[in-house]
């Protein structure tokens, strides 16, 4: 693999094993979390994904599996490494959420409960003072991530107020990037709106929903047989196109197609360049924009991702 290739791909999938359309339960969610955490592609994986509401759940599922358990029969070999890193999607009131969340990160210092923490929230918002009243009351121990309708310059879901606010903060912006229904899809232009704002404001992002697949394309919705289909996004269009508007600007024209280009010869990956249809990106750029910009994107799937990158002989 080139360092190009594994410099945009580190630490970049946030595993969300809990949500549609893979739907696991808290089990198997966290057994298969634990075993990407020893395999092969474990450079790849970042967070597990877990709603505040499920925390106690969670804690009974994976007290086995995380590190500081190695008295454990049968589980030795998941004792070692770091401890685990979570992102708590807030699912409750923001009060009781974040006292949940310091209750958990208390109990799990110590190695005998299994080390873990959560460093980083999600939380939904309606509106920019709703924003700025969680901003208030976040500890400063813990990342925000803050979802808010995204749409295209001008329109009534204009999202350029929403990055504003965040400008100078200790937080990050979230995109929905998909869904199990077409029309949880944005369209390039909103994508592109959204990442131009928050490089305007040098307000990092990450993304969730949709992005399982390497590239652009057509493929089902959910795991169901027989279910529907749609145009998906790839996430290494969208991650590729943050970087190169982040480091060159904005180019709305490019954007958009880059954002939609499906065919993988167009991609040329070297050890110290990544090139697309002859635009450009030095490696240390392309790990600067990762570092500081396009954080991660959540997926209900980690072996679809990297299963599909060998696919294409990228790995």
């Amino acid at each position: 693999m080139t360092e190009s290739l594994r410099t945009l791909l580190t630490g970049i999938v946030d595993y969300a094993g809990l949500y549609p359309p893979a739907g696991l339960g808290m089990s198997a969610a966290v057994e298969t979390y634990a075993r990407a955490r020893l395999g092969d592609d474990a450079w790849m994986l970042g967070r597990f994904v877990c709603p505040v509401s499920r925390l106690e759940e969670f804690e009974r599922a994976a007290a086995v599996l995380m590190p500081g358990t190695a008295g454990t029969s049968g589980y030795r070999e998941y004792a070692a490494g770091e401890p685990w890193r979570l992102s708590a999607v807030l699912d409750q009131p923001l009060e009781a959420g974040l006292e949940a969340i310091g209750r958990f990160n208390e109990r799990h210092e110590s190695a005998d409960a299994g080390q873990a923490v959560i460093d980083c929230v999600e939380m939904k918002v309606a509106t920019v003072a709703e924003m700025d009243a969680a901003l208030d009351a976040m500890p400063e121990d813990l990342y925000p991530f803050y979802e808010f309708p995204v749409g295209v310059i001008g329109s009534p879901t204009d999202c350029r107020g929403f990055v504003a606010a965040l400008a100078g903060e200790q937080a990050a912006a979230k995109i929905r990037t998909g869904g199990v229904v077409p029309t949880a899809f944005p369209t390039p232009g909103e994508i592109t709106a959204f990442i131009n704002a928050c490089a305007a404001a040098g307000v990092p992002f990450k993304a969730t929903a949709g992005l399982h697949h390497p590239l652009r394309g057509y493929h089902p919705l959910t795991y169901e047989p027989g279910c529907a289909g749609c145009e998906m996004y790839g996430f290494v269009n969208v991650f590729l196109t943050a970087a190169f508007v982040r480091i060159k600007g904005p180019n709305d024209t490019e954007a958009a197609s880059l954002l939609t280009e499906e065919e993988p010869d167009t991609f040329t990956w070297c050890d110290h360049v990544v090139s697309w249809k002859g635009h450009g990106l030095e490696t240390a750029q392309l790990a600067a924009a990762r570092e500081r910009f396009c954080l991660s994107f959540g997926s209900c799937s980690f072996e679809e991702p990297t299963r599909e990158l060998r696919a294409l002989g990228w790995m």
